[in-house]
């Protein structure tokens, strides 16, 4: 039975179908905005692997080439292996479903969303994740929500619920929120310097229409839902909880004592080895579980000291941010350069600046773009003294590198005046919380080291969170057993006057506004001194840029020019690159960017083009060379692919028997123009410019 339901949310009617399609899932549904089809499906596994003790869900999102009228690229013509944001859109669904699951369900769960059809205006990625929701409200999985999700834009100062693409370009906001009736449980986006106060407001807005998209998904769940599967929820032995409580509890409060990540880890692990030496022969059904006790009795000595003593686990106050180190122009090879430390998490920031040609192009359903700014960030095994797999890049690294790369954007340099490709990279060597906040701060140092002229400094915080009941602590610049232990990773990135990008990953249940309003503030001073430390190292961008970066000159002919610039079959262009050794790309427009390693090749392709495009003049003299000999003259080219003839009387004030015995091809020669006809044809003349010599 095909059963529909539907709401208007901002301009459009967001349909939900379950009952039709994929009838074997678990539960499946058809969701369509505007005239943009996104399908999800949800399957549970019925049995679990031995020993197992996590909740194994995944998340897979595809953009089938079709839901655009396209065929694949390629030699294969078949959707090949998921694309960034793809990647991001698997990320951005599964955040807010996450916490939403029991705690001791370990039953894999494996969502599947398809984009079936576009209507390139509406954006998939919400409509998505408003799919994954109804497809688990309506399945037999069991999930504590619905959860409703909505983009939030504003253009000219006028808020925006779900904007289309073409609306986004303009806006000064680009918010995805995702949550249940109750509180937000997700953010995600990047603004134009705006105000912590505007992100409240935008949130707001946000969560009364969340609301209304649950009502709806709660409909369909009463007309729809299956009965709920049986589990074998996650071993538990009250038992043995108490224990290795009994045992180990003094020990590991003693862990408080250990300032260093490694020391710490190092620590906890050998308690767990030995709780496994201990109590595993005992209950040997329950090693899998000891290492979760134990966690769970340190994660219990950890929240309760926040909130009683408001002590974190290094010893720093709630506000505190750890030690900062910068060191600017590390690397003296590369354009641009920087190492930024906070505490135990490093990254090293490079910048590379290359032609405006060398732009990364990207080919959605949607259509086609192209992006002048790159962030690629690497997160090596070493980072957290590990051994691991290196080499292809995971879906933590894309996620992480997407938001370092919005935070920057906003205070990058129009092309027009800066017209270079930027790539930032951010190699991770140490980490312990925030690597993706330190690689915004390391990329807008080496952004500055390059010389790239950007409005402003950008710096990023992690804040987290301790809540029990009605008691909260938010805690500023999070390590990793802050972030592991503790309730919220709430990530801000901005300049001193405003936010540029934030990400909001909840593990429990959601969080209130009132909560979001302190976070912001409290990241805002931290951001501040952040900023104060960066502008201690470089206060602004170096006046010019490396002298191992291209160098770059931009000039505009009349388009009308363009072909004379480019010759036949890129004839002229090539000859210009071949004699100047300068890298030359030409708009449309006119703008012709010219590249080069120094100064001598752009003035020499500068001289070129100059030549190329002015228009020949009568009575001026120009440096030609001789092209071909006939009997009654010579042709000269006196600008690149334009010639003239010099007829054998105009080659010297005696009689010329013959012109070879004047001129040669190949030779330099200085010629006068003393006509040009109707039809275009140059007249030149040697000897009238030996006059002028």
């Amino acid at each position: 039975m095909s059963i529909d339901y539907n709401l208007i949310i901002g301009k459009e009617k967001l349909n939900f179908n379950t009952g039709y399609l994929a009838k074997q899932a678990d539960g499946s549904v058809v969701a369509t905005y505007g005239e943009t089809v996104v399908f999800a499906s949800v399957v549970a596994s019925r049995s679990v692997r031995e020993g197992q003790d996590f909740f194994p869900l995944t998340v897979e999102y595809r953009e089938m080439s079709y839901a655009g009228g396209k065929i694949p690229g390629g030699f294969i013509k078949r959707e090949s292996r998921p694309s960034d944001r793809e990647t991001l859109n698997c990320r951005i669904t599964d955040r807010p479903l996450r916490p939403l699951f029991p705690k001791d369900l370990i039953n894999e769960v494996q969502i599947i969303l398809y984009v079936w059809a576009v209507d390139k205006e509406n954006q998939q990625d919400i409509v998505a994740i408003n799919a994954a929701s109804a497809a688990l409200c309506v399945s037999c999985i069991p999930f504590n929500g619905p959860v409703g999700a909505v983009r939030i834009g504003r253009v000219n100062g006028s808020w925006i619920v779900n904007p289309t693409f073409s609306e986004s370009k303009l806006s000064d906001i680009d918010l995805v929120v995702a949550g249940t009736r109750k509180a937000v449980t997700m953010i995600e986006g990047s603004s134009k310097n705006i105000s912590e106060e505007d992100v409240i407001q935008a949130v707001e807005i946000a969560h009364e229409n969340i609301k209304k998209i649950c009502d709806t998904q709660e409909e369909l769940m009463k007309a729809a839902k299956k009965p709920l599967m049986t589990y074998t929820p996650r071993h538990s032995n009250s038992e043995l909880e108490g224990k290795l409580k009994g045992r180990f509890y003094d020990e590991i409060k003693k862990l408080k004592d250990l300032m260093k990540k490694k020391d710490r880890e190092d620590a906890f692990n050998a308690i767990i080895e030995k709780g496994v030496a201990e109590f595993g022969g005992e209950y040997p059904d329950s090693k899998g579980i000891i290492g979760e006790i134990l966690n769970d009795i340190d994660a219990g000595l950890l929240r309760g000291r926040i909130l009683d003593d408001g002590l974190r686990a290094d010893g720093r106050g709630l506000k505190d941010i750890r030690p900062i180190d910068i060191n600017v122009g590390f690397l003296k090879r590369t354009h641009g350069s920087a190492v930024f430390t906070r505490g135990e998490t490093q990254s090293l920031g490079v910048t590379t600046l290359g032609m405006i040609n060398e732009v990364q192009r990207l080919d959605y359903i949607e259509g086609e773009t192209k992006k002048a700014f790159m962030l690629h960030y690497n997160f090596p095994p070493f980072s957290v003294g590990e051994t691991g797999r290196v080499g292809g890049t995971g879906r933590r690294e894309i996620g992480h590198g997407m938001l370092a790369e919005r935070a920057l954007e906003y205070v990058l340099p129009e092309t027009t005046t800066f017209p270079y490709t930027i790539r930032q990279v951010s190699e991770i060597l140490e980490s312990n919380g925030s690597s993706s906040m330190a690689s915004v701060c390391s990329g807008s140092l080496a952004m500055f080291d390059a010389g790239v002229p950007l409005k402003d400094a950008v710096a990023g915080i992690a804040m987290g969170l301790i809540k029990e009941g009605d008691r909260y602590s938010i805690l500023s610049d999070i390590m990793g057993i802050e972030d592991h232990l503790g309730d919220m990773d709430f990530k801000v990135a901005g300049t001193k006057d405003g936010i540029t990008a934030f990400q909001l990953d909840i593990k429990i249940e959601g969080i209130t506004i009132e909560i979001m309003k302190n976070a912001l503030q409290q990241a805002k001073e931290g951001r501040l001194h952040i900023l104060g430390e960066m502008k201690k190292a470089i206060a602004e961008p170096r006046k010019n840029i490396s002298p191992y970066a291209p160098k770059i000159h931009i000039l505009f002919v009349v388009p009308e020019k363009i072909g004379e610039v480019i010759g036949p079959g890129g004839k002229v262009i090539k000859r210009i690159v071949e004699d100047t050794g300068a890298r030359i790309n030409i708009e449309d427009t006119g703008q012709v960017t010219i590249y080069a390693d120094n100064d001598e090749s752009i003035n020499k392709a500068i001289k070129y083009i100059n030549m190329i495009t002015e228009e020949i003049e009568v009575g001026r003299i120009y440096e030609g060379t001789v092209k071909k000999i006939v009997e009654f003259g010579a042709f000269v080219e006196i600008i690149p692919q334009k010639e003239g003839l010099i007829h054998i009387s105009n080659l010297d004030f005696e009689r010329v028997r013959h012109v070879t015995d004047v001129l040669n091809v190949g030779d330099k020669v200085n010629v006068k123009v003393i006509n040009i006809d109707k039809q275009g044809r140059i007249d030149l003349s040697r000897k009238e410019a030996m006059k002028r010599q």
